[in-house]
């Protein structure tokens, strides 16, 4: 994407070329558009959870972007030959959520393929000064997270039969929570950057954020997780993308002596549907970490933005 043209369209006022969560188009002085779409195959076996988690994680870029959801269309990929039945279910996790979120389901598409794949396109809306982006952090900020680290490494677990059925239920509820609630609430704030974390881990769109303007400065003793996520890392049961993750950005991150290597590995986590990662001012830190464990979310304030340093990130 990187390589193709800028549109020239003074409406357009967010693109791929900042690597944001979603494109935003204005329509009028009071009104712009907010799109995104994603997809992926199941990580868990119940059907209508996968619909209920994909459905989620698709919302979230809205959020992200400091918008209210609005329509949703379904992409499916099917094999022929599998239970019908099976895809109901997936829907109807789907269709529930975007129910949750005020949202309408209006159709979708659908092919035939030789796996499971299931995600939406989203369509919102957002006014169009109170857009936000990945961009923006500033020294003085604290960066607050609204979900626990550690899903993909309990999902790998899980497909080993390593994981405990209590460390499950802990990622598929987290996986499971739509962002509008923490959204909802940060409306309120002055919210220098926002994102939501995902594929890339933590460290991943944490270094998007930055966009080797700032420093961060991150307390892995206060980064919220799921516990035994640590334990699985430090065993080695670590995916793929989090090693991809680690050699994409690892020359930006210090690691502090004392940060072990299960920290390491759930900082590069890829996750699914997961929290935003929000920078604000510090003085509004506490009143919002407050307000969000409030609402039942496992959050924590995990670092702070410091004038630009040697290595961007820097983990203690």
């Amino acid at each position: 994407m990187a390589k193709l043209p800028r549109v020239a369209d003074p409406n357009f006022l967010v693109g791929f070329d900042h690597s944001d969560d979603g494109a935003v188009y204005k329509l009028t002085e009071d009104l712009a558009l907010v799109q995104t779409l994603d997809f992926f195959p199941p990580m868990v076996e119940d059907p209508y959870t996968f619909g209920q988690i994909a459905a989620a994680n698709a919302l979230s870029d809205i959020y992200a972007m400091g918008g209210e959801p609005k329509t949703a269309l379904n992409i499916v990929c099917f094999p022929e030959a599998m239970d019908l039945n099976i895809l109901g279910q997936m829907l109807l996790g789907g269709h529930d959520k975007v129910t949750e979120a005020g949202a309408v389901l209006a159709g979708g598409h659908s092919i035939v393929d030789v796996d499971v794949k299931y995600g939406l396109s989203v369509t919102g809306v957002v006014h169009p000064h109170k857009i936000l982006t990945n961009l923006g952090s500033q020294p003085g900020d604290v960066l607050i997270l609204t979900k626990p680290l550690g899903v993909g490494i309990v999902t790998t677990a899980e497909r080993v039969g390593e994981a405990s059925a209590e460390a499950l239920k802990s990622a598929i509820r987290s996986m499971t929570t739509l962002n509008k609630y923490a959204a909802e609430l940060l409306r309120s704030y002055p919210i220098h950057a926002c994102t939501d974390v995902t594929g890339f881990g933590f460290l991943g769109h944490l270094h998007e954020m930055l966009n080797q303007e700032v420093t961060a400065l991150i307390d892995s003793g206060k980064v919220p997780h799921i516990p035994e996520a640590l334990a699985y890392a430090e065993d080695f049961l670590i995916t793929a993308a989090a090693q991809r993750n680690r050699n994409h950005v690892g020359d930006s991150v210090e690691f502090k002596p004392g940060v072990h290597f299960g920290m390491e590995e759930l900082l590069f986590d890829p996750q699914t549907s997961g929290g935003l990662l929000v920078s604000l001012p510090a003085s509004f830190g506490r009143e919002v970490l407050k307000k969000l464990e409030a609402l039942g979310l496992p959050c924590g304030i995990v670092g702070r933005i410091v004038e630009k340093a040697e290595k961007e990130i820097i983990v203690e």
